[in-house]
Formats: C-alpha cells, sequence, structure tokens
C-alpha cells in the first residue's frame, strides 16, 4: 500500500509539472519576421502621400513604428548577416553579396538559431539570408542551414518570364534599373506563392512555438508587378525629387556612387521606374496583408511578435542617385515595425536612435530567450512600451568602395546623431561630409568646411572613431 501510494504522488507530481510546461508553452510568444527587399520609407504610415501600402499601415497601427532605424552596411547581404546575427559587419567580415558569414564566425548562433535551439519550430519562406535577386530565385542561395527545420523557395512567372523585362542595361538584371507590369494575378508571383506557402505552415504548425520568417523579393529590381498595381499609379502622378543643381559641388566623390546608365535619366524614364517600384511596394504590401489575415484567422495574432522590416532604404534619384550603396539618410534608414502583443506603446511612433542589430536581443527578451554574449544590439522592449523612451546617442553605418588591387578598398563611416549625419571617406582624407536635419533634412548642404561648424566637426569625429573603436 506504502509502495502504491509513493507510485500515486509520483504520478500526481508528474501530471502537475507537465500542466505547468504545458501551460509555460501556450503562454510563450510566436514571432512571425517579415523582410521586405530593398524598401524605402516611403509607405503610408511613414507619411508618404502617395505609396499605397494598407497593411503595413494597419501593422503599425498595432504595434510601434521605428522613424529613425538605421541599417549597419546599405546592401543585401551584409545587412542582412548583420541583422541575424547582431554582429557588425567588420565582425562578420560581410561587406559584399558573396561571403557567407560563417567563413568569418563559424559558431554564432543566429537569431532564427536561438529560438531553434530553444524548442521554437523555425522555418523562413523566400529570402530572409541573402540571395541574388532575380538570378537565384528559387534556390537557397546564401541560406543558413542550421537555423532551419524547413525551408521554402518560391519561384513565381515574374522570374520565369525574366526575358520579357525592361532595362536599362538590356538582359541585365538585379543592379540596373529594370521593371515589367506582367500579366496575370498575385498568386502567379513569386511573392505571392510565398505568402501562400507561409499561410500554409501558419495553418499546419501554428498549434506549437514558431518562428516563422516571411522573404519578400519585391520591390527590389527588377520592378515586376500585376498590370492593376501599376494603373494605381499614373505616370502624371508620379512625383519626381527635387534635386539642386549644384547639388553634387560640396560632396565627396565616394558619396556619389551610380551606374553610368542611371546619372541622367530622362524625366519620363525616371516616372517608369518609380512607377513600377512603387507598384511592386503595393504587391509586396498585398501578400503581407494575405499573411497577416491569415494570423488573425487562425486566433494567432494575440500571441505572435511580428516584425516588419527592410534591409535598407534605397535612392529614387534623390542626390541623382538610385538603388543602395549610399550614406545618405534616404538608403541608410529603414522601415521597422515591431507588433507585440499586450506592449503599451502599441499604436504609436519612437524617434529613438535604433539599429537593425537590435531587433536580435529585443525578440530574444520578449520570448523570455536568454540573450548570447556576443550580440552587438540592444533590445527595444523599453520603447515598445514607452515610444519616447531615448535608446542609441549614435546610429554607425558603413559601406566600402573598390579602388584597385594596390590601394584596397575604401572604407565610409557614417554616424547618425539626433541632430546631425557625419560622415567619413577613408577616414576623412577623402572626404567628410556634414548634415544638419534640423534645417536640412533632405542633406543638401554639406557643412563639413564651415568654418562656424569647426567644432561639432571636431566632435563629431571623435564620437565615429570611439564608436568605431568599441564596435569592433
Amino acid at each position: 500500500m506504502r509502495r502504491l501510494g509513493v507510485q500515486a504522488a509520483c504520478v500526481a507530481l508528474a501530471l502537475a509539472a507537465a500542466g505547468t510546461v504545458g501551460a509555460a508553452e501556450s503562454r510563450r510568444l510566436n514571432v512571425l519576421l517579415v523582410m521586405s527587399d530593398d524598401l524605402n520609407c516611403r509607405l503610408g504610415c511613414y507619411g508618404d502621400p502617395t505609396v499605397k501600402s494598407p497593411n503595413i499601415d494597419r501593422l503599425a497601427a498595432r504595434g510601434v513604428r521605428f522613424d529613425r532605424a538605421y541599417c549597419q552596411y546599405p546592401l543585401c547581404n551584409p545587412s542582412r548577416a548583420s541583422f541575424l546575427t547582431s554582429l557588425r559587419p567588420d565582425r562578420t567580415g560581410v561587406r559584399e553579396n558573396q561571403t557567407h558569414f560563417r567563413e568569418v564566425v563559424p559558431d554564432v548562433v543566429t537569431l532564427p538559431e536561438l529560438f531553434r535551439k530553444n524548442g521554437y519550430f523555425t522555418a523562413r519562406v523566400g529570402k530572409i539570408f541573402h540571395y541574388g535577386v532575380p538570378t537565384q530565385i528559387g534556390t537557397s542561395g546564401l541560406d543558413d542551414p542550421p537555423s532551419w527545420d524547413r525551408v521554402v523557395n518560391p519561384r513565381g512567372r515574374d522570374k520565369d518570364e525574366e526575358a520579357r523585362i525592361f532595362s536599362l542595361i538590356p538582359g541585365r538584371f538585379g543592379g540596373t534599373l529594370s521593371w515589367m507590369a506582367a500579366d496575370g494575378t498575385d498568386l502567379e508571383q513569386t511573392d505571392g506563392i510565398g505568402a501562400t506557402e507561409m499561410i500554409r505552415l501558419l495553418e499546419e504548425r501554428g498549434r506549437e512555438p514558431f518562428f516563422l520568417a516571411m522573404g519578400f523579393y519585391r520591390p527590389h529590381t527588377p520592378y515586376v508587378a500585376p498590370k492593376k498595381y501599376f494603373e494605381m499609379y499614373p505616370l502624371d502622378k508620379i512625383p519626381l525629387p527635387n534635386v539642386p543643381a549644384d547639388d553634387w559641388d560640396d560632396i565627396p566623390r565616394p558619396a556619389l556612387n551610380d551606374l553610368p546608365e542611371q546619372r541622367n535619366l530622362s524625366d519620363n524614364l525616371r516616372r517608369q521606374a518609380i512607377q513600377a517600384y512603387f507598384a511592386a511596394i503595393t504587391l509586396m504590401d498585398a501578400q503581407l496583408g494575405r499573411v497577416l489575415d491569415a494570423l488573425d484567422r487562425l486566433g494567432l495574432a494575440d500571441k505572435t511578435v511580428v516584425v516588419f522590416a527592410s534591409d535598407q532604404g534605397y535612392h529614387l534619384g534623390e542626390h541623382r542617385l538610385w538603388q543602395k550603396m549610399s550614406l545618405f539618410e534616404g538608403v541608410a534608414r529603414a522601415p521597422l515595425i515591431i507588433a507585440a502583443p499586450g506592449r503599451k506603446g502599441n499604436g504609436r511612433a519612437t524617434r529613438a536612435l535604433v539599429e537593425l542589430i537590435d531587433v536580435y536581443p529585443t525578440l530574444a527578451e520578449l520570448c523570455g530567450l536568454e540573450i548570447p554574449k556576443h550580440v552587438a544590439g540592444r533590445s527595444l522592449v523599453r520603447q515598445l512600451d514607452d515610444p519616447a523612451a531615448p535608446a542609441r546617442k549614435v546610429a554607425l553605418t558603413q559601406i566600402e568602395r573598390a579602388r584597385g588591387k594596390k590601394l584596397g578598398p575604401l572604407a565610409g563611416y557614417s554616424i547618425r546623431t539626433d541632430r546631425w549625419r557625419y560622415t567619413e571617406w577613408d577616414g576623412g582624407l577623402a572626404g567628410v561630409e556634414l548634415y544638419d536635419h534640423q534645417t536640412d533634412p533632405h542633406e543638401f548642404r554639406n557643412l563639413a568646411r564651415d568654418p562656424a561648424h569647426a567644432d561639432t566637426v571636431r566632435e563629431l569625429k571623435q564620437l565615429l572613431q570611439a564608436e568605431r573603436s568599441k564596435r569592433k
């Protein structure tokens, strides 16, 4: 009898423990990470009067919109490597689109890998780690197998109909302005297929803790979307950027990197390119809407943290530049929205200075996971409850320019403070830039050589050196 009593007590304890674990499991927050490719802040929720982005806007309305979030390197592979490891480019060794971060930091625990190690089901659809668009659509590119339990590589008619796409350099896509108003439906496009696959994952695995990552390809060039999205943006309504005639006079040459074919476009071609970019944004936004609808339909919204971000911003003719690979505000700054259930700041925006590497520790803290020691980012949970709370004093973005084997790459480093953007090329030997965002938000007047701002230049130079030193 005594033995039976002990056995019964053990069974009761086991059942109680199982119930406790089960309750804990049911309370664990899920994560849905959504990344758009080459998306700038031309969105309705960021104040753009032209672009139609209703689903990104509704996500911002139920989360916190970060108005001053900055990438660490304005190119897909380096930016994503930093974002997903919370290491800076000087640590990952990734400064172009060919190097895999594990060649330099083989044992680093990535953001999705952290969740996988803590019992979450992890899966990605589309482009999360880098792969080339459009050449590697349908493949895994430079993916990271330790990060995922499952991967899906969608491929749509935008890839299959590549030969029909208009390009400024015929036959060349990805790094060149190119676009097409496509036949067919959303569901035939790579992003439409990707959204369908993500919805299927939510339906199949939504009952267990999950970290799911949806990587959209648009609006990365070639800007491809069904014709209906182009029709939303009549060419005669497309705004062109205002660029002063003398804009380049005070800008160091390394800051003005662009393809020769893109420098002197006619107004008509510029409007076509911007129209296509906007159309691609709205296509992507519609697919995000399908995924968010599924999250709501399945009753997962109130226990899932949704993060929406881009890998960097994007030029649409500002400073007469196109695409990325610059250190101006429009490229260094990226959209970032975090919608976490029950946070006090939901529905508001924050002007706190943050960096994309801050997303990693934020998600770890929200989900109760121990933050690895290697992480260079800072949690933004405080800003999710109090958007007025400050974050960083400085956001750092860097880049490199090729200049031949003998000289090696030319490095550019830029810091953004509450008021200033300060940039050095080759430690200042190849040029310095200083812009006052209180009076010059478009960065048209370089004040670096103005004697009236000599003290500011000196202070920011010291600050940049200190930031570089402590962040390596």
